[in-house]
C-alpha cells in the first residue's frame, strides 16, 4: 500500500501487483456477472495468471473480496499510539494514518469492494465475521498499547462500539463516507446524545 511499497523489493513489489490485478479482475467480472456466475477460472483468464497462481494469493473466490487491506493498516496505526494518549484520540489518529497512507485509487477501490460484498448476501454474513476480526485485533492493539490485559472487558466493548459507529457511517452511498466516519468519530467523542 502507498508509500511502504517503494522500500520493498522486486519480488515483493510483484507479488502485490499480481494480487491487487487478480482482485481488480474478480471486481469487474463479478460486477459484469454477478458473484455465483463468476467462476475463478475466468477470474485468472483476465488477470493473465493460471488457475494455481490464483490459489496462492487466494484460497477461495470468496477470499478475494474479503480481504480488506485498509484494517491491517489501522491494526498498526493503532499499535504504534504512545500508552499515554487517550483511547478515543488513538483511535482517531489510527484512522487518520490510515486515510492518509491510502491512495484515492485504494480508497475508492475499497469502497467498491465493500459495496459488493454487502450486495452479494453469500458474501454478507462472511463480511460480518471479518469485522468481529477486525474488532478482536484492534482491541488486542489497543489492550496492549495501554498495558492492559487483552481479556479486558473494557477495551473490547470501546473498539466494538466504535466499530459499530463506523459500521453504521459506512452503511450508506459511497460518497462522502470519510466525512461520516470522521462525523461519527465526532458523535462518539461528545458522548452520543440523541
Amino acid at each position: 500500500m502507498g508509500a511502504s511499497e517503494q522500500t520493498l523489493g522486486l519480488r515483493d513489489r510483484k507479488k502485490i501487483k499480481t494480487r491487487d490485478t487478480i482482485r481488480r479482475a474478480a471486481m469487474r467480472l463479478i460486477e459484469a456477472n454477478g458473484y455465483a456466475g463468476t467462476t475463478i477460472e475466468q477470474i485468472a483468464e483476465a488477470a493473465e495468471i493460471a488457475p494455481s497462481t490464483f490459489f496462492r494469493y487466494f484460497p477461495t473466490k470468496e477470499s478475494v473480496l474479503m480481504a480488506n487491506d485498509l484494517d491491517t493498516v489501522t491494526v498498526e496505526a493503532l499499535a504504534k499510539q504512545p500508552a499515554d494518549v487517550p483511547s478515543l484520540q488513538a483511535f482517531r489518529q489510527a484512522i487518520e494514518i490510515t486515510f492518509a497512507t491510502v491512495s484515492t485509487d485504494e480508497w475508492r477501490f475499497e469502497r467498491d469492494r465493500l459495496r459488493m460484498v454487502l450486495s452479494v448476501p453469500e458474501l454478507k454474513a462472511a463480511q460480518f465475521d471479518a469485522y468481529h476480526r477486525t474488532v478482536a485485533r484492534l482491541a488486542e492493539a489497543e489492550t496492549l498499547r495501554t498495558g492492559r490485559d487483552p481479556k479486558d472487558f473494557e477495551p473490547r466493548v470501546f473498539i466494538g462500539a466504535i466499530a459499530g459507529g463506523l459500521m453504521a457511517a459506512l452503511d450508506g452511498p459511497p460518497v462522502n463516507i470519510v466525512e461520516r466516519m470522521y462525523r461519527a468519530l465526532d458523535f462518539i467523542e461528545t458522548g452520543m446524545p440523541i
